[in-house]
């Protein structure tokens, strides 16, 4: 549960004019004599402008007050606040500076020096200003100001993830608003991500009890109960939240988490289902859509995810991921034109660089298939620099060695073997190594892979080249017969 830091500033105490003073000034230096007549009008005129918008004439106002009195820290404050709205942040924090030197037991200047550097990403600064501030608004400032200091420090240190300094801020909050049910659920929250899960408890069920359809409450309860290892116990509760509310899409959102739990267990077909219903409570859910499409593919329904995918592509048309999806389903039943079609799509919508790189892997593997190497290469390289996984450089050999590139294959197949070592990646690599004349290696290499695999037939006869080409032809002969044996056709020539 994100919360942002406030981006404006303590616009409540703009509003109190000049009794806006939280804590009269009670060290050096001295207060002034008490304001003329003409001061306090002047002040009044300089706040009503800023609160009218009128923003030159306040700062050029509240600029005429401090000329006359340096030590008039409602004149830096209304400055401050008037900066501020100009976007003039270096001109703001001075004077919310000189705010807290002026009034150093004024909790405004620090909560707003706070903003400024929350606002600038200085966030270990914010966090200090924003305790400040609280520390010195509790006992004295209103419980609407109070409030809005513990949200901004509350905000902080959800940003940091600071979690028992945010149980601790939000319990103070709740005192000052006990019935706010938004607050509860954040605060259970903040419980279940300190590992104090079983706290919350609770505060969240009696949350239910008020409103059985509250689907975060629902969805934070069933956290709680998977974290405790009672994941069965989780799908109750979800499944009790969706039978309370009459929102589809809700519901929708209830049953995907089921749906995950159920996933986590090995039960696919429990979780299709769940995900089904998820469909059919929100059919424009593209997300209910695209998680079908990837359940159905792990349980090798690759038509159904399809269908699955190409829902969620229509329904959501410019998401590149359900789009590329689809294309690496469309690869997978080769059908390579749709797969090509759908991954240059993917490509288009300008995705995250995961997705363009799981697309232009189908762009370049479908390419291949269809026998146009140099731009199977092309993609290929590009999805490599990307995310260099070994099955893209394993698809990359492949497609330089097509194109007679042994160096470039080698490199690749290289790269494959070593994040992977798999048979078909080492096979291919002695392959490569054997058409670029590097004999010894090709003999380790493929020798290797008839150790862990014997029965690689074309690993044998690739073997057996490789022997031959070192004039060690028992050997070759020994290999050649071996990939013959296997059903490897070809080696009857080789043995003539």
């Amino acid at each position: 549960m994100a919360h942002s830091v406030p981006t404006i500033l303590l616009t409540a105490c703009l509003t109190l004019g000049v009794a806006s003073a939280q804590a009269t000034p009670t060290s050096t230096p001295p207060a002034p004599t008490a304001p003329s007549v003409t001061s306090t009008a002047d002040l009044s005129a300089a706040q009503r402008a800023l609160q009218e918008g009128r923003y030159r004439d306040a700062q050029t106002a509240f600029e005429a007050l401090i000329a006359r009195d340096y030590n008039n820290a409602e004149a830096h404050f209304g400055l401050g606040l008037t900066l501020y709205a100009l976007g003039d942040l270096t001109g703001a924090r001075f004077e919310f500076t000189q705010l807290t030197a002026l009034a150093p037991d004024r909790f405004e200047g620090f909560y707003n020096l706070g903003v400024l550097a929350a606002r600038q990403g200085q966030y270990d600064e914010a966090l200090a200003n924003y305790q400040k501030a609280l520390t010195l608004a509790q006992g004295k400032a209103s419980p609407t100001s109070v409030r809005q200091v513990l949200d901004a420090l509350a905000g902080e240190q959800t940003r940091r993830g600071d979690y028992p300094g945010l149980i601790t801020t939000l319990t103070a909050t709740l005192a000052l608003a006990p019935n706010d049910a938004a607050l509860q659920l954040r605060l259970a929250d903040a419980q279940y991500r300190a590992g104090n899960g079983t706290q919350a408890l609770p505060a969240l069920y009696a949350l239910l009890q008020a409103n059985p359809a509250n689907a975060d409450a629902a969805q934070l309860l069933a956290d709680v109960y998977t974290a405790q290892n009672l994941p069965d116990r989780a799908i109750r509760e979800l499944d009790k939240a969706v039978a309370a509310t009459p929102n589809g899409t809700v519901q929708a959102r209830l049953l995907l988490r089921k749906a995950d739990l159920l996933a986590r267990q090995n039960r696919t077909r429990d979780a299709v289902l769940a995900v089904q219903d998820a469909v059919k409570a929100d059919s424009r859910n593209a997300a209910a859509q695209a998680r079908l499409g990837e359940l159905l593919l792990a349980r090798n329904d690759r038509t159904g995810a399809r269908t699955a995918y190409q829902n969620a592509a229509r329904l959501d048309p410019q998401n590149a991921s359900y789009r590329a999806s689809l294309a690496l389903v469309e690869l997978n039943l080769a059908q390579y034109d749709a797969a090509r079609r759908d991954a240059q799509l993917a490509v288009q919508a300008a995705p995250d660089q995961l997705t363009l790189a799981r697309a232009q892997f189908v762009l370049g593997v479908a390419a291949y298939r269809q026998g146009q190497y140099a731009q199977a290469r092309s993609a290929l390289q590009s999805s490599a620099l990307k995310v260099p996984d070994a099955e893209t450089n394993l698809w990359l050999g492949l497609a330089s060695y097509a194109l007679k590139d042994y160096a470039g294959a080698i490199t690749a197949l290289e790269a494959s073997a070593k994040v992977n070592p798999s048979v078909n990646a080492r096979q291919n690599l002695g392959a490569a190594l054997l058409a670029a004349g590097r004999y010894q290696e090709a003999e380790a290499t493929l020798r290797g892979v008839v150790t862990d695999a014997p029965k690689t037939a074309i690993a044998w006869y690739q073997l057996g080249w490789t022997l031959r080409n070192l004039d060690r032809e028992a050997e070759a002969r020994t290999a050649f017969r071996t990939a013959l044996n296997l059903g490897y056709t070809q080696a009857r020539g080789a043995l003539r």
